[in-house]
């Protein structure tokens, strides 16, 4: 027995061989095929780190029609199906993804296509949801355990993996459509199909799958790993546009034809998908797009409409005429009657006819569009006139219905405390709709027209339009007056008003909407109009096109206001000679009483905030403007009263910088800039060395914008220049102190003018210019005493003294030097624009740190170094090289010790001199920015040059050496 057992062959095991990688054995396995005949052999095979042959035949083998329909259904939920699923999940894709993904062979295809079509069900996502969902859990744990587990997480990769595999399994429209055909295929039965339906529903339409996507989209934001671009499905918006994709597609998909209980499952996955809250991207892509995109309606989406709650029902209605009013509709501005032409005509018949065709003479939609139109929230007013037409036109089929409209809009016209708190927009849009209404109805029922301007209600209406207060309301009861009066009533009887408003180009468009005639055409007519995003500019309905907004504005010509309306007959004659001697005063410019309305006045004004919480709190509030406007204004002067008074400041200064970093100007303010910059200033001169160092640090690794960044930068140098004791030369740049002490304000345009023409320049910028005059002027002047003669002819007179020690500028303490080298990180910015701002705010610091701070020669030393570092991305943009010579010119004019400059720093200054005479020499003038530069380079060059020639012996051994 021993020789039967008899090894042929021993070989130790390396360590070596126990390093080399799982998907490196896997490759290396032998091809030979495993006899695959029970769902426990192929569970082995996959278990065994199979290779790419047996996974092939594996997964063919799960597919084959017999194996499916005597052995095993991988896609419908088992015991068996579920293990096997799982080592697909856990143990296959972690290890053949990436490959199957990047090759292009079709053995690979293959695999690939079969390996999604077994993880293409109900099972297959959920294995692949709580996998996901524990890859995040590990990321997120910070437990002991879980920090072991966390390791073997190389760098999300395997969540990256799953995230792309359920994007692959789910990506084509058609993927919810086939889960839904395979589970009605299967021999399970109804009760069982019905609950792997609802289980789907939960998956991919109440949240459970966007919800874990989306923490596993975070998770790798927060550990600064990069999910792969394009990635979708941790997207709200792009997620739900998917969803509706895909019941778009069961519904018009001809290989399916639903029945009423299949319809009403698709219905209940629509329900649950406007449960996500991105309901414009779900009903856009499930009935705008396919409706507009077919000539002919297609009777499963008005069977799928008509099967929703009537909750829904009215909130997808809702939502389809916003979305047709904002992308569907071409730009119309109405300036006269002749605007109103047939495409316009024809647009109005084509929305008409999809709202008929949603509406499908059901009463509670009706009722929903009265109430769209009419209604106390007002739906009707943010959209385009447009939709508002097609609307009444849509229901115009039924005169009841139109009755009952525009008794509602009388009602709402006519109520006194609707004109006195309603909204103006709001108002016009009621007195449009009333006369487009009106104009229905008198075309087909004049007597029942007739017979309301004669009641009470109406009367009353109009009554009290004329009675209110408001320029604005009275102006729309006399032109709604007015325009039915002439409609129906006979000329001597007609109601007239002496106005010049009824008479403007307003006024007649507001007269020509009684006489619009709009019909249903077909989806077709809409469906011809390109589709196109409305821009900033367009004027819709709403805003009535006018030509301009003074003749609103103005005091009306009536003489008096109309309480009630009766019929008086007067003498002519007798009327012109009391009007004769009448006196005729000219109208004032101005009549502040006239247009105050007391329900409009802000009674509840917000506070100046006195505590540094409530500047938090206001900028937050960015819904509130006064607030917000408030809080911005009176946050510099608070945090510099407070900041050396307790520890207010001190406990919020980081959650204060980052809130004016971020803020953003949603309101458009005039003076936002400014009231920013002073504010960040305040924070950094409160705590200097901190601050310094955080707004350095932000700068670099905050996500912050260009602008933002830019400034950052301008907030540290103007900061650094008054913590310098510079703050009354640098208060014109930032602001801080507009106005002079001696103004004259007869010397100054009006404030509107003065910040229309007034110079608005950069702080940073400005000061660099002031600057580079001031340390070339020096130059220039011993230039000119060189040329007028020795020194030893000229006279100098007593009084001449007197004035330049008047001139001298005195000692100011310098807190900056002592902060300046702790301040930050020194490293620059890649981008060009960026890069120049960062390198005259360093020469800035330089420049108001001073020769007298001790850390001078640590600064030059670290400031030149960086300086000659980007030589060669000055040659790519000017205002780099524009940049890097201030900088040069500012090092030169701060180190004054020019002994020291030789000694210490003999390569540096030898290797700017030579690289700025080549900019010197390549530079041509002429242009205004060559100029500049070859101002800034001789500046440069003759700084160079003057501790050259007075150190000459001194830097003979390194310009040898250099040479």
């Amino acid at each position: 027995m021993e020789d039967l057992l008899k090894p042929t062959r021993t070989r130790l095991i390396t360590q070596a061989d126990q390093l080399i990688p799982v998907q490196s054995k896997v490759l290396a396995k032998t091809k030979n095929k495993v006899v695959l005949s029970t769902p426990e052999d192929a569970l082995r095979g996959l278990q065994s780190q199979p290779d790419v042959d047996l996974l092939a035949q594996i997964l063919g083998w799960l597919f084959t029609p017999n194996i499916i329909e005597e052995c095993i259904n991988i896609k419908l939920p088992g015991p068996k199906s579920a293990l096997i699923i799982n080592a697909l999940v856990n143990d296959i894709v972690p290890i053949y993804w990436e490959t199957l993904k990047e090759s292009e062979s079709s053995s690979h295809t293959r695999i690939r296509k079969l390996l999604l079509k077994s993880l293409a069900s109900i099972a297959g996502i959920g294995a692949l949801i709580s996998r996901l969902r524990f890859l995040v859990s590990v990321r997120k744990s910070s437990d002991a355990q879980a920090r072991i587990q966390k390791l073997t997480v190389e760098d999300g990769q395997s969540i990256c993996v799953v995230i792309d595999v359920l994007e692959s399994v789910l990506e084509d429209s058609s993927a919810v459509l086939n889960i839904w055909k395979g589970i009605q295929l299967s021999n399970l039965k109804g009760s069982h199909r019905s609950l792997l339906w609802k289980e789907l529903i939960s998956v991919v339409a109440a949240g459970r799958l966007l919800s874990v996507a989306a923490q596993a989209h975070m998770v790798l934001n927060e550990n600064s790993l990069s999910i792969e671009e394009g990635s979708w499905l941790g997207d709200g918006r792009t997620f739900s546009a998917w969803l509706g994709r895909s019941i778009s597609y069961m519904i018009s998909s001809k290989e399916t034809t639903f029945s009423s209980e299949e319809t009403k499952e698709v219905t209940t996955l629509l329900s649950k998908a406007m449960t996500l809250g991105y309901n414009d991207q779900v009903i856009e892509a499930v009935f705008v797009r396919p409706l507009l995109k077919e000539s002919s309606s297609s009777k499963e989406y008005r069977s799928l409409f008509s099967n929703l709650a009537t909750y829904d029902q009215k909130s997808i209605l809702y939502t389809i005429l916003r979305i047709v009013s904002q992308n569907h509709i071409p730009s119309t501005t109405y300036v006269n009657d002749a605007d109103l032409d047939i495409k316009q005509t024809n647009t109005v018949g084509g929305l008409a006819a999809l709202i008929t065709f949603l509406m499908n003479d059901q009463s509670h939609i009706q009722d929903a569009l009265i109430e769209w139109l009419v209604g106390i929230s007002g739906g009707s007013v943010g959209v385009d006139g447009i939709v508002r037409r097609a609307v009444v036109a849509a229901l115009a089929y039924d005169l009841d219905v139109l009755e009952k409209t525009v008794q509602k809009l009388l009602s709402s016209f006519g109520d006194k405390l609707y004109i006195k708190h309603t909204p103006v927009l709001q108002q016009e849009v009621n007195a449009q709709l009333l006369l487009l209404v009106a104009g229905y109805i008198y075309r087909s029922r004049s007597t029942y027209l007739i017979n309301m301007s004669r009641s009470s209600v109406y009367i009353n209406a109009i009554s009290n339009r004329l009675a209110a207060s408001s320029p604005k309301s009275r102006f729309l009861g006399m032109i709604v007056g007015a325009t039915i009066s002439n409609l129906i009533d006979s000329t001597d009887k007609r109601m007239i008003f002496s106005s010049e408003e009824i008479d403007s180009a307003e006024g007649r468009w507001y007269q020509s909407l009684i006489r619009l005639i709009d019909s249903v055409g077909s989806i077709g007519d809409l469906i011809s109009l390109p589709s196109a995003e409305k821009s900033l500019s367009k004027t819709k309905l709403t805003n009535r096109g006018k030509i301009t907004n003074t003749n609103t504005e103005k005091k009306s010509n009536v003489t008096s206001k109309i309480i009630s309306i009766e019929e008086l007959e007067e003498d002519d004659n007798e009327t012109t000679s009391e009007d004769d001697d009448i006196p005729t005063y000219e109208k004032p410019d101005t009549d502040e009483d006239e247009d105050e309305d007391p329900t409009l006045v802000q009674r509840n004004k917000p506070l100046a905030p006195v505590y540094i919480r409530d500047v938090i709190a206001g900028l937050r509030d960015i819904d509130n403007y006064d607030r917000h406007k408030l809080a911005l204004s009176t946050a510099s002067s608070l945090i510099r009263r407070k900041a050396k008074f307790g520890t207010e400041v001190s406990e919020h200064i980081e959650e204060l910088a980052t809130q004016f970093v971020g803020l953003g100007d949603k309101y458009n303010m005039e003076e936002f800039q400014k009231l920013r910059l002073q504010a960040m200033i305040a924070i950094l001169l409160a705590q200097p060395l901190k601050m310094g160092q955080w707004f350095s640090r932000t700068y670099f690794n905050g996500d912050y914008s260009m602008g933002q960044r830019a400034s950052i930068l301008t907030t540290l140098s103007m900061g650094a220049r008054e913590l310098a004791g510079f703050q009354k030369e640098d208060s014109a740049l930032t602001g801080a102190d507009t106005v002079p002490e001696n103004s004259f304000p007869s010397k100054k345009l009006p404030e509107k003018l003065h910040r229309i023409y007034a110079l608005d320049t950069a702080p940073v910028n400005n000061l660099t210019q002031k600057l580079e005059r001031t340390m070339i002027q020096p130059m220039a002047a011993e230039a000119m005493d060189k040329m007028t003669g020795p020194q030893a002819l000229k006279v100098r007179t007593f009084s001449s003294r007197m004035e330049v020690e008047k001139k001298r500028k005195k000692a100011i303490p310098n807190e900056l030097a002592k902060v300046v080298a702790d301040g930050g990180d020194k490293s620059a910015h890649t981008s060009p624009f960026l890069l120049a701002h960062f390198i005259k705010t360093l020469a800035l610091l330089l420049h108001a740190s001073g020769p007298s701070t001790l850390s001078l020669p640590q600064m030059t030393a670290e400031l030149w170094s960086l300086l000659l570092s980007l030589r060669t991305k000055a040659y790519s943009d000017i205002t780099v090289l524009e940049a890097l010579l201030f900088a040069f010119l500012t090092l030169l004019d701060v180190n004054e010790d020019k002994r020291q400059i030789a000694e210490g720093y003999s390569k540096e200054l030898l290797e700017t001199q030579s690289w700025v005479e080549g900019v010197f020499e390549r530079t041509r003038g002429g242009s205004e920015e060559g100029e500049r530069i070859r101002m800034l380079a001789a500046g440069v060059l003759v700084g160079t040059r003057e501790v050259v020639d007075k150190y000459h012996r001194l830097l003979i051994g390194d310009l040898v050496a250099f040479m």
